[in-house]
């Protein structure tokens, strides 16, 4: 997930290494952490933020969905149907949506969380002062987004908050009010940023409310530590409603950038799920065994294209087809990915409507990559390519820099840590970068999740692209009900990215698949879609 402004959008590739994952057949001492119900896993990145309306990835979202309860869950694929969670029921009429809320949720303090919580959180988060990347998820809210974009030094903006379609019925009831009839607005509300923050909290401790000795939840763990850079422990929250039903009574979240170290670590006997990634010469060697597994994802890993650098569409178009995708499937992430031809993925509703026209080729087309570029008076030549600091990443990033200097360019990889990457693309992103590597994870099976994150005003949007009419398309599938007559519109919208005769702010390589290492008496463990495991699941056995 990542960034700000216009409708809904999904979650950017936080794992510093989700490029690829795997097993190892060691067995450690595994006993202490058997009898205690303690898992330890080592993940690939510090959590940027645990405040729900900041949080822009899923690294923080894990976390977040595990210490919060979120109104609905998101169910078994490939329906992916929201299930009550917080939410015990609701009800659809037209535009107008009523959740009604369990009795029994509360803080860690143990106050109970009423409706009114909700309606402070969700003001809060697209409120002009907080000015969060994820304000734009409650644009389908009737006034959301005229709150989101007031100017407080010129227009009165709590009139404009007054008018923002939420408001608690009593304790247990809250209504929602939208702008058109969305089918995909209950499924949209597992967001992370829908996550309710205690209001005494955030305004006792400000921007250090998310530290663990600060934090209240209401979720089945809590946040018992935080070191930075190097680990959190979630504890099981014994007051939760579900409690019960539990098993696991403590999980230590080791932060492992290094992917050898980690690796290693696992080898040791001192991680029970490993899900930082491999070095790709690792991966072979490590699918072979029966600890390494794989799910199906809803998310397309591209390079997005900064088009105030490189300003010729016939520059980005070579771009897009001097790179061999099916080669960097095959010999670098090696988890059976599939090229991605669009943005939008096939397993996403919609997604064979969409991309059933032939857009970019799975293999490089080198000579048709030359025609484009010939037609650029004064291309730019030396391109700067920025990634985060992953094995995967780099591969990735040293193989389209030997594939772009085919069709005459020359490419200078820079790479950076998770956090600061984040903050240097923007947007808009710093004028050194003119290609740019990211991830997008949806979080809900409807192509507008994705697509919505190239619109002009999307915090989403690091490629400084702007085109009305994609607005304009996407706006139009958002209101448009029937299923089929949406997927045609959105056809129309990916035609402007994702083809030769397109804008082509980004470049689509391949759509994901999860992957990581798991101890066999490690049970119910796993990643949806969308990359969240439900921790209330996992037992030790």
């Amino acid at each position: 997930m990542r960034k700000r402004t216009i409708t809904w959008a999904g979650l950017v590739i936080a794992l510093a290494a989700i490029v690829a994952a795997s097993a190892v057949g060691a067995t450690g001492a595994i006993g202490h952490a058997n009898r205690a119900q303690t898992l330890r896993e080592a993940i690939g990145a510090e959590p940027p933020s645990l405040d729900p309306g900041l949080a822009t990835d899923t690294t923080s979202a894990n976390v977040l969905l595990n210490i919060m309860d979120p109104l609905v869950r998101l169910g078994k694929p490939p329906a992916l149907k929201a299930t009550p969670s917080a939410a015990s029921s609701w009800t659809v009429h037209g535009k107008v949506v009523t959740l009604n809320l369990r009795h029994d949720v509360r803080w860690t303090t143990g106050a109970p969380v009423h409706a009114s919580d909700y309606v402070w959180s969700w003001l809060r988060t697209i409120s002009p002062q907080l000015a969060a990347d994820y304000a734009y998820q409650f644009y389908g809210i009737k006034g959301a987004e005229a709150y989101n974009e007031c100017n407080p030094s010129t227009t009165n903006c709590n009139a404009l908050r007054s008018k923002v379609g939420v408001k608690a019925l009593g304790k247990w009831k809250l209504r929602i009010t939208l702008n058109s009839p969305e089918a995909w607005f209950p499924q949209q509300l597992a967001h992370n940023s829908f996550l309710p923050v205690n209001k005494a909290a955030v305004t006792k401790y400000g921007s250090h409310w998310t530290e663990a000795k600060n934090i209240v939840t209401d979720g089945a763990f809590k946040l018992a530590s935080w070191k930075h850079d190097a680990s959190l422990t979630l504890v099981k929250n014994k007051k939760w409603r579900g409690a019960k039903h539990v098993k696991l009574q403590k999980i230590v979240l080791t932060i492992l950038t290094d992917a050898t170290t980690a690796l290693n670590s696992f080898q040791a006997g001192h991680q029970d799920v490993d899900s930082t990634g491999l070095n790709p010469a690792d991966i072979k060697a490590q699918r072979k065994h029966s600890y390494f597994h794989l799910w199906k994802a809803l998310g397309t890993y591209y390079y997005g294209i900064n088009v105030k650098n490189i300003t010729n569409v016939n520059q980005r178009r070579a771009m897009a087809f001097g790179i061999d995708r099916t080669q960097i499937i095959k010999y670098i992430a090696q988890l059976g990915q599939q090229p991605a031809r669009g943005f939008t993925p096939q397993g996403i509703a919609g997604g064979p409507t969409i991309d059933k026209n032939s857009y970019f080729p799975a293999k490089a087309q080198v000579s048709k990559a030359k025609a484009f570029l010939a037609k650029v008076a004064n291309p730019k030549t030396n391109i700067h390519l920025y990634i985060n600091n992953s094995p995967g990443h780099i591969n990735i990033a040293t193989a389209v820099q030997a594939q772009w200097k085919e069709i005459g360019l020359n490419v200078n990889i820079k790479v950076m840590e998770w956090k600061q990457y984040l903050q240097f693309l923007g947007p808009p992103p710093n004028s050194d970068v003119d290609v740019y590597r990211l991830g997008w994870i949806y979080d809900y099976p409807d192509a507008q999740n994705g697509l919505v994150l190239w619109t002009c005003g999307s915090g989403n949007n690091n490629t400084n692209w702007c085109n009305h009419k994609f607005d304009s398309l996407v706006a139009k599938g958002s209101q448009t009900q029937n299923a089929s007559k949406r997927y045609k519109i959105y056809q129309q919208a990916e035609d402007l990215i994702s083809s030769s005769k397109g804008d082509v702010p980004l470049i689509p390589i391949y759509w994901y698949v999860y992957s990581n290492l798991i101890r066999p008496y490690v049970h119910g463990y796993t990643i949806n879609p969308m990359d969240q495991t439900d921790y209330s699941k996992v037992s030790m056995k």
